[in-house]
């Protein structure tokens, strides 16, 4: 076991850890936050996917021993007082989800790209989600939610 201390959605928590435990383990299993899915754990589908240091990971690709005095958030960290964070608005208000489970991993894959100013354009949100699969929509109404979100055409 391994002692580690992380700050997910700005709570701290420290726990013992087995070394190889995955990080989305973690965040399921032992703090309770299954708004982050499991959906291949080869990191195939990005389903999993959280902010860590405002960086987008693939929470099944990384242990949770590595995260140790890491920043997290998670989908569950996004709104704020109620109120949805302005990707998870977009993604309602454009329809970019239907039957929502890769959208927990989805919506934080598009706030890094946002963030990180990537969003540029519609080929650039398309190249900066490749790694998210959604089987229901066709990506369509996500790349429209990400461009209004990051306001471009």
């Amino acid at each position: 076991m391994r002692h580690v201390a992380l700050t997910v959605n700005g709570e701290r928590h420290e726990l013992d850890l087995e070394p190889r435990a995955l990080l989305v383990y973690v965040l399921r299993e032992r703090l309770g936050l299954v708004g982050t899915t499991v959906g291949c754990d080869t990191s195939a589908c990005g389903a999993c996917t959280v902010l860590v240091n405002g960086e987008a990971v693939k929470s099944c690709t990384m242990l949770g021993v590595q995260a140790d005095e890491m920043e997290i958030t998670t989908i569950e960290g996004l709104a704020s007082n109620g109120d949805l964070h302005p990707v998870q608005q977009a993604f309602h208000d454009h329809h970019a989800l239907q039957c929502g489970f890769c959208t927990p991993g989805m919506v934080l894959a598009s706030v890094s790209l946002i963030e990180s100013g990537e969003a540029t354009s519609e080929n650039a949100i398309r190249i900066g989600l490749e790694g998210n699969l959604c089987r229901c929509t066709g990506y369509h109404n996500i790349v429209k939610a990400v461009q209004a979100v990051a306001g471009v055409s």
